[in-house]
């Protein structure tokens, strides 16, 4: 898909996350918080005050491939947020660049918000100019929601204008916007939509109408013109969401299960905090867990309302009931 001018700050989020999931100290220290910094002074000096709303904003750019050239794209603003929060925290992990650090949380709170437009949907510009008869297969602004974090259960007005946009935009598109939709809605905890949207991205790919859609081709390659990886990356993680979310301060099992998954089992699923579980699932309901913990985090999960916390060492295995009671 294409990145806009936050390519850089995207990227970015993937060295932070390959850090939240192995705890790799020495590669946030010599190889990721070196390229977040240099991302994160680029746009410490690129954005620039809106004369109309006193908010910092991004400009000239785009919603990628959508709209033309504007001032203040929704996406862009999640992105460099996202990007500010990061090394933030990077800063504070590796005790270094408080002053930078500093920076970067006065920018943040400088930087437009997202905003929910007169049609009660999540705005993918700085003006309230969205069509609710749109059904364009980017959906930019949904960045918050996946693969960021801003947007969710815990924003919950953010959230429903965010799933009001969603559903003005539909369920078609090719098939990277497809693999990308599973994943939106398997984050809004929409188990049954998220499902859906994965049976449309297996879905064979209509190549005879002259206007291609669809999810893949005959050989399981993403269907969008000629081939795009992000789509079968992108499915695959999708199914990831619906069964295990870490995304927060918790470990969520089976945040997205769809009624059409009544049993299963999953093994060697990571979560962030250096966690690998093994579980099975029967009637819809958690049967059995196993969590091993590579680095000896406390461990919080989270199923069915019930929240627990383990104080867990390096190298060592936990077992749990469909209760989440030890054993």
């Amino acid at each position: 898909m294409a990145f806009g001018l936050g390519g850089a700050a995207w990227l970015c989020h993937q060295l932070w996350e390959h850090y939240l999931y192995t705890g790799d100290k020495e590669f946030l220290q010599k190889r990721a918080y070196p390229e977040m910094k240099g991302a994160a002074e680029f746009f410490v000096h690129f954005l620039v005050k809106d004369p109309k709303t006193g908010y910092l904003i991004s400009t000239p750019s785009n919603s990628p491939e959508h709209g033309g050239l504007v001032a203040g794209p929704t996406m862009d603003h999640q992105i460099i947020r996202d990007l500010f929060k990061n090394c933030i925290e990077a800063a504070k992990v590796l005790n270094i660049d408080k002053a930078f650090a500093d920076t970067l949380k006065f920018k943040y709170s400088q930087i437009a918000p997202n905003k929910i437009g007169r049609y009660g949907q999540l705005q993918e510009w700085l003006e309230d100019k969205d069509d609710t008869t749109d059904t364009h297969r980017h959906v930019s602004h949904m960045w918050g929601v996946y693969p960021g974090t801003e947007i969710s259960l815990k924003t919950p007005e953010l959230l429903k204008a965010a799933e009001q946009s969603m559903k003005y935009r539909g369920d078609e598109g090719t098939g990277w916007s497809i693999a990308w939709k599973v994943n939106i809605w398997a984050r809004m905890h929409e188990g049954n939509h998220a499902y859906l949207m994965l049976s449309k991205l297996l879905s064979p790919a209509d190549v005879t109408s002259g206007k291609e859609k669809g999810g893949v081709y005959h050989n399981l390659f993403d269907a969008h013109p000629p081939f795009q990886i992000d789509g079968n990356f992108g499915g695959v993680a999708g199914l990831a969401e619906m069964l295990l979310q870490s995304q927060g301060d918790v470990i969520e099992l089976l945040p997205a299960l769809p009624t059409a998954l009544p049993q299963g089992s999953i093994k060697g699923i990571c979560a962030r905090g250096g966690f690998v579980l093994d579980f099975e699932w029967q009637n819809g309901r958690l049967k059995s867990l196993q969590v091993l913990s590579k680095l000896g985090k406390t461990c919080r999960l989270n199923y069915g309302g019930k929240t627990i916390d383990v104080e867990t060492q390096k190298g060592k295995s936990y077992r749990f009931d469909a209760d989440l009671k030890q054993l």
